[in-house]
């Protein structure tokens, strides 16, 4: 397989031979283990070699290759080489061809993955400075590789390059969040998370606060994702206070983006909302009291995350605070809020119990409208669904109307059939024991 894959540069350009042969000898090294040592000198030679090739093909197979035999040549023991392989990769970082620049980024991060920073060649200060001009490149290949690189570099060596470089790359990254690939705007808000523990949650705050003003949902939505990141790795206490001052901006993108970061942050952060349901709950409860159909649907799914993470923490008295404000929104017809509503209504089901829950739905079980008791019944039959066990000491009793408590001796004196007829009816004695 290897003298297949130095010797196969007439198939390269067909692709699928080459492509095979590359998988194959790739696979074939990384089982090899340490076993493969002997050989890697001059597998990495001819990879060397092949970095130089004329074709487009032939560079971007090579540094695939290298990409997947980085975690060999460290199980080998062989730092040298792949301090050396690393430095011949950063010198073909002013490729023209995308495919193989996209190809030589990802095998430097599969190289830094495996290398610790300390030992990395190039150093990661020469290194970052590099990769930002890289980040404008509007390949898609080029820019999701480029970023998982530098995201590597700033959760592994943020010490080494300025907090200046570092908030050049964050402003580049906020293009990349209106990329039309989901996996590209996904590295995109995982890396601001980096950011922020490397230059401080407040510079790279400010500037997503900021980005949530422009016209673009796409990039808003991002936005909201990548500040719930940033809460996640710095703490929720440093975000929420400015997260809850943009709020009173009176701009409709701003207020929405708000409550949607605030909806994916209690996602993320799950019990650690515990300490913040207070703080949180007269910003929720203005919003779901909105006129706007998008402030109320989004602030139920705020509501429905912070909920699911506060069962068994003795905060039921906000929380029934908020599903009050909650359940007037169930005869909505929006898909969307509704889908919402019921979502919160779940979650509040988890914190508070379904006996509370039943005591709402109770209500209008039995309406006369025909539209309201469809509501509810859907409502109940979910609650069904989730605790039926748990709902049997919460429904009402109804006792026997044919014999009243203070009938007993009028009943005594009826005929003998009558009676018969009376104690043969099934009565709930076990819901008597349970009470």
């Amino acid at each position: 397989q290897e003298h297949a894959n130095e010797d196969g540069s007439g198939e390269t350009t067909g692709g699928g031979g080459a492509r095979t042969a590359l998988e194959a000898l790739a696979t074939f090294i990384c089982k090899l283990g340490q076993r493969a040592k002997p050989y890697l000198k001059q597998i990495v030679g001819i990879i060397k070699w092949r970095l130089n090739n004329k074709s487009a093909r032939i560079r971007q197979d090579a540094a695939d290759l290298a990409a997947k035999i980085a975690s060999t040549l460290q199980e080998c023991a062989m730092h040298e080489l792949v301090s050396h392989v690393s430095s011949v990769l950063f010198e073909y970082l002013g490729e023209e061809f995308p495919d193989v620049l996209g190809s030589i980024l990802g095998a430097l991060r599969a190289i830094v993955s495996v290398t610790g920073i300390e030992h990395m060649t190039p150093s990661v200060s020469e290194l970052v400075p590099r990769l930002t001009p890289i980040l404008r490149n509007r390949n898609e290949k080029v820019q999701e590789n480029c970023i998982l690189l530098v995201g590597l570099l700033a959760e592994r060596g943020s010490d080494y390059v300025s907090s200046k470089e570092w908030m050049r790359i964050c402003f580049e990254l906020l293009e990349l969040l209106k990329a039309p690939r989901k996996s590209i705007r996904r590295a995109a808000v995982s890396t601001f998370g980096h950011l922020a523990r490397a230059v401080g949650y407040a510079d790279v705050l400010t500037t997503l606060l900021n980005n949530l003003k422009v016209q673009e949902r796409t990039q808003r939505v991002c936005t909201t994702v990548a500040i719930a990141i940033v809460a996640e790795t710095c703490q929720p206490y440093t975000v929420l206070p400015s997260l809850m001052y943009e709020y009173r901006i009176p701009e409709l993108n701003v207020q929405t983006g708000v409550l949607k970061s605030l909806s994916f942050l209690f996602e993320y952060i799950g019990v650690l909302a515990r300490d913040y349901v207070y703080a949180v709950a007269p910003l929720l409860v203005d919003a779901l009291v909105d006129r706007d159909l998008v402030h109320r649907q989004t602030a139920c799914s705020a509501v429905g995350h912070l909920a699911i993470g506060m069962r068994g923490h003795g905060k039921e008295d906000a929380l029934i605070h908020l599903l009050n404000h909650v359940w007037p929104n169930i005869f909505e017809t929006s898909p969307h809020v509704i889908n919402a509503v019921c979502f919160a209504i779940d979650g509040l089901t988890v914190a508070v119990g379904p006996n509370v829950i039943l005591s709402y739905i109770l209500q209008g079980l039995f309406h006369p409208a025909r539209k309201v008791r469809e509501v509810y019944w859907k409502l109940y039959n979910s609650l069904y669904d989730y605790g039926q066990s748990s709902l049997l000491v919460s429904y009402p009793r109804i006792f026997d109307d044919h014999i009243p408590a203070g009938d007993l001796k009028s009943a005594s004196q009826e005929s003998s059939e009558t009676q018969v007829v009376k104690r043969e009816r099934f009565v709930r004695h076990e819901l008597e024991l349970t009470l």
